[in-house]
């Protein structure tokens, strides 16, 4: 016999959901993950992704990129396999713009520009940029005083790389705080967060801004955390 869920449980799914759906639309979720969490499930910790399909009862969800678990911020789903496969496309052929925050307590090297380099696997599962190599990262960003010995990174990646924020820090001597990997200093929180997320759907352009929610220096710096990205003089290559 067919049973209709009663209203708390209905309540229960739809407090799960907004825990991590930002937008629904037919073809993909914006959802938002938080730092600290792994986006593959890990032994007994499910990741991310597992959590957003039990959330919404979406089997097929697709994650279309993924973030490190320190990295809180926009993540996208597909919702179906032809809407996978599209975005894979998009993000190939650079058609899907990323925009990201960071925070360190370092002065970078330079106040903003490129960070070129070809990433090359190091000891303990890290990453370092090198000269020589296939795998090229590409990284724009710019950085701002923040107060406080603070120093605000915008940063938009063209490629895709494991870590490639992360490295692209340390290697202008400003690693991002918290991430203790790659040199940072101690923090309540990795300081990176996947901030906007711009692309073009079925000829309707999507502009997704999303502040980061966690941290208690994201939120003493909040007030600094407006405006889009996109409208950043970004450096040609």
């Amino acid at each position: 016999m067919l049973q209709t869920p009663d209203a708390k449980d209905c309540a229960d799914h739809c407090a799960k959901t907004a825990q991590f759906v930002l937008y629904s639309h037919p073809d993909f979720l914006l959802t938002l993950k938080p730092a600290g969490v792994s986006f593959h499930t890990e032994e007994d910790e499910p990741g991310f992704v597992a959590r957003v399909k039990a959330a919404t009862g979406e089997a097929g969800l697709h994650p279309v990129h993924r973030l490190d678990r320190i990295t809180s911020g926009l993540v996208l789903f597909a919702r179906h396999a032809d809407a996978a496969r599209e975005f894979g496309r998009m993000f190939e052929a650079g058609e899907i713009s990323k925009c990201y925050l960071a925070l360190s307590d370092y002065k970078p090297s330079k106040k903003q520009g490129w960070i070129k380099g070809a990433m090359l696997k190091a000891r303990g599962g890290s990453w370092r940029l090198s000269r020589e190599g296939d795998l090229r990262a590409a990284t724009q960003f710019f950085a701002f005083s923040a107060g406080d010995g603070l120093r605000l990174f915008v940063l938009r990646p063209l490629t895709g790389r494991t870590h490639q924020l992360r490295v692209a820090l340390k290697s202008l001597s400003a690693p991002i705080l918290g991430d203790a990997r790659y040199g940072g200093s101690p923090a309540d929180r990795g300081y990176l967060h996947a901030y906007a997320l711009r692309f073009t759907w079925q000829n309707v352009c999507f502009d997704f801004l999303e502040r980061p929610i966690e941290g208690e220096l994201f939120a003493r710096i909040a007030d600094q955390l407006t405006g889009k990205p996109w409208l950043l003089p970004w450096p040609d290559a």
